[in-house]
């Protein structure tokens, strides 16, 4: 998880401004993959988020599989982002991460007090998908 936040931090060290930086986050929600319509429901549905977004968790081989969906351009870039991070890793790489070490980015200072919220409940979700796991193992 850190080496992912390494190369993205490389990314975000290549723009001279927090226009740039909010702009490639805008870039990578084009590579943003959509939820099945049964998929969206107040089960995977992130409540806390500005927008409307939904996570998906799934327990496969010892790791925790996320795809999610967010309906704003920020959102779809954060989403994109943050699966890139968490999804794919076992429970206890993600049960043992920091989320301190996102501000290793150099973007969370650029996200509004209500988009940090939105990622804080995007944690909270992907933390209870992992527990659950752990749990079901």
């Amino acid at each position: 998880m850190e080496e992912t936040i390494a190369k993205y931090k490389e990314d975000f060290d290549l723009f001279p401004d927090a226009d740039s930086k909010l702009e490639y986050i805008f870039d990578l929600g084009k590579k943003h993959k959509t939820l099945l319509p049964e998929e969206k429901n107040d089960d995977t549905y992130v409540h806390g988020c500005s927008s409307d977004a939904w996570l998906v968790g799934e327990c496969k081989d010892g790791k925790l599989i996320l795809r999610g969906e967010g309906t704003s351009e920020m959102a779809k870039g954060m989403l994109t982002l943050l699966l890139d991070i968490f999804s794919n890793r076992t429970t206890d790489e993600i049960l043992n991460f920091n989320p301190e070490k996102l501000h290793d980015l150099g973007i969370i200072e650029l996200l509004s007090p209500v988009r940090q919220q939105s990622l804080q409940a995007f944690l909270k979700k992907v933390y209870e998908y992992a527990q659950e796991c752990k749990e079901k193992a």
